[in-house]
């Protein structure tokens, strides 16, 4: 793993917003990946493959195992807070929320660290137990996304209703007169109230489901067996039988392997002149997400710390994750039955709107990404 500045093994950061996508690591992504770096000039460079390692015993019994059982136990803190501090959905539960997130972070950490290392653990355990947690860590994380969805829809619904809706959101077509686009303001002003009335009945229901079925599977016995089964990587992590030794290869190999599947997705990705609207390519920008989330977490597992170059395009495409599904919130609530047409107008307008966040999310990446090369145009 390389960071931009240095030619060593990498590791990732904390992460940001949480999505409705359970982690379940992506497929890998084939061909060849872009191996090249930017100096502090801004030049592309290709670092040396043998160049310079982390120091010190890279042993998975001296920095996988540490790290799993460090996770393990920020797991079981945050599980012991959010009993102490659990409440209903719609009283506030600050705390049970902090604790929640906080819960899947180390779910997220453990479950990705299982499949980098997979080779330098139980096989059979790690499969079970990442399979396990993806599970709690995407249904943890589908309440907050429902409220963050819904308080992103009114506020940009609020924006655009505004008197100074802006012609670059794709609602005034170029040599619409004045009196049209007065129209179209009029149209939406009336329709934004429902829309945003329509959009909090819809999502707020699914927060409250969401949050109802989070603490049914906090109570079940599948939870509590995942409990268990992380209480003990606290204490004893199964290694594979000769990983525990002096090995870098156990690390430095997933770790890089990791890296370049990151890069290869990153390679892939539509250049920026593609028609805007294409949501077709979603996909392949969630599972860039996805790879970055993984390359972080081997990087932090490797050399003990985050990786500062990635954050901003880490934060980028978590917006971009954010605005598509908000986009497609919108677009869904729109497929209502018997709504007014203002109303379907002001929820096409809005979806609009977030697809072109979408698209400045996608800008944002690009100007943020280190690993420059990767991006050139095939």
């Amino acid at each position: 793993m390389r960071r931009p500045d240095q030619q060593t093994t990498t590791r990732p950061t904390p992460d940001a917003a949480p999505g409705t996508t359970p982690d379940t690591p992506p497929a890998e992504a084939t061909g060849p990946g872009t191996r090249r770096t930017a100096d502090a000039g801004g030049a592309a460079r290709s670092p040396d493959p043998a160049g310079p390692r982390p120091t010190g015993d890279l042993t998975t019994e001296a920095v996988l195992a540490p790290y799993l059982r460090g996770q393990a136990a920020e797991f079981l803190r945050s599980l012991r807070l959010h009993h102490e501090h659990s409440a209903p959905a719609d009283s506030g539960g600050h705390d049970a929320a902090a604790a929640t997130r906080a819960l899947r972070r180390s779910a997220r950490r453990i479950s990705g660290s299982l499949h980098t290392f997979r080779a330098a653990l139980d096989p059979l355990w790690a499969d079970q137990l990442r399979a396990e947690l993806a599970w709690l860590s995407g249904l943890l994380a589908r309440e907050h996304a429902y409220a963050n969805r819904l308080t992103r829809l009114v506020e940009a619904l609020h924006q655009l209703a505004g008197p100074a809706l802006p012609a670059a959101r794709g609602v005034r077509a170029a040599g619409e007169s004045a009196t049209s686009d007065a129209q179209g303001r009029a149209a939406l002003g009336v329709g934004a109230a429902r829309a945003g009335a329509l959009l909090e009945r819809r999502l707020t229901l699914a927060r409250t489901r969401s949050h109802s079925a989070a603490l049914q599977a906090l109570g079940s016995s599948r939870f509590h067996a995942v409990a268990d089964a992380v209480a003990l990587l606290a204490s004893d992590v199964p290694l594979a039988p000769g990983t525990a030794a002096r090995t870098s290869e156990a690390l430095l190999e997933p770790a890089e392997r990791a890296e370049q599947r990151l890069l290869t997705a990153v390679a892939a990705l539509p250049p920026d002149d593609t028609e805007p609207y294409n949501e077709a390519q979603d996909a392949a920008w969630h599972q860039a997400r996805l790879l970055l989330r993984l390359h972080r977490y081997a990087h932090e597992v490797v050399l003990g710390a985050a990786d500062p170059a990635l954050t901003g395009a880490g934060h980028a495409l978590d917006l971009h994750r954010d605005a598509v599904e908000a986009a497609g919130a919108a677009a869904a609530a729109a497929r209502t039955p018997r709504i007014a047409p203002a109303t379907a107008y002001a929820l096409g307008v809005l979806h609009a709107d977030q697809r072109h966040e979408v698209e400045a999310a996608r800008t944002v990446f690009r100007e943020t990404w280190p690993y420059a090369a990767a991006l050139s145009t095939p």
